[in-house]
């Protein structure tokens, strides 16, 4: 499970905040067996307070796998952390090698505690498979270090919403078209594998100026500005699963 929210703010309190376009993509109380739960940064969206305790609940063994200084804030929470990683350490849990890897964006739950911890993506590799999760991020240039080091992947979780205005957002959160470069980035160091773009952070929570359908079209029609191959762009509707 990766960046968890069942709430329906994304907020410090229940009453203000963005608040959701639709719903979870799956109940909560329907949720198979959570045997681990991996945490990109501390923002709000990404690290909701209330997830945490009911996951804590309901999946007490639950191994957790957070970047630096993120874990104290979990354990106050009651959740068993098997790892707090800094960029480029790895570990491994129930036959998984995961791995934090670099990102561009910042962190803070308030205005005291700004970039106070870290913030990252993620590789998660098992005996077959191997699969990227950018995190929230900004265009960067270590995509294909990232997986010529890592990789080869088979499918990049790459986020492609919440970018207006750039003036402001493009540190820290790429546009469609960056995040379809940045693939392209990856398919570079990916040595010849295939590779399925899945897009990520949209849709959800309106959280910045862009019309909430705008990055999925955004994300086609750099697509096929590249000529890649349309099989491997997929952009879940809301509650779509897909099994390889």
């Amino acid at each position: 499970m990766l960046d968890p929210i069942w709430s329906d703010r994304a907020s410090p309190v229940s009453f203000v905040g963005p608040r959701r376009w639709v719903p979870p993509a799956v109940a909560f109380d329907a949720l198979p067996p959570i045997d681990l739960v991996v945490l990109s940064h501390d923002h709000y969206d990404h690290l909701d307070v209330m997830t945490v305790r009911r996951l804590v609940r309901a999946y007490p063994n639950a191994h957790w796998i957070a970047p630096l200084k993120v874990g104290d804030w979990l354990r106050q929470r009651g959740a068993a952390v098997f790892a707090e990683l800094d960029w480029w350490q790895a570990t491994s849990v129930d036959g998984l090698t995961i791995t934090c890897t670099p990102a561009q964006h910042f962190s803070g739950r308030s205005l005291t505690n700004r970039n106070a911890t870290l913030w990252c993506g993620w590789t998660i590799r098992s005996a077959a498979h191997a699969l990227f999760f950018a995190g929230d991020t900004g265009r960067h240039p270590e995509f294909e270090s990232i997986t010529r080091r890592l990789g080869p992947f088979d499918a990049a979780i790459l986020p492609i919403g919440a970018y207006e205005p750039r003036w402001v957002m493009q540190p820290v959160h790429m546009a469609a078209d960056e995040a379809v470069s940045a693939y392209v980035d990856i398919l570079a160091g990916n040595a010849g594998h295939s590779c399925t773009f899945v897009a990520s952070h949209w849709g959800t929570f309106k959280l910045t100026d862009e019309p909430m359908d705008e990055p999925p079209k955004l994300a086609h029609a750099t697509w096929n500005s590249y000529a890649l191959a349309a099989t491997d762009l997929w952009i879940p509707h809301h509650g779509e699963t897909r099994t390889w």
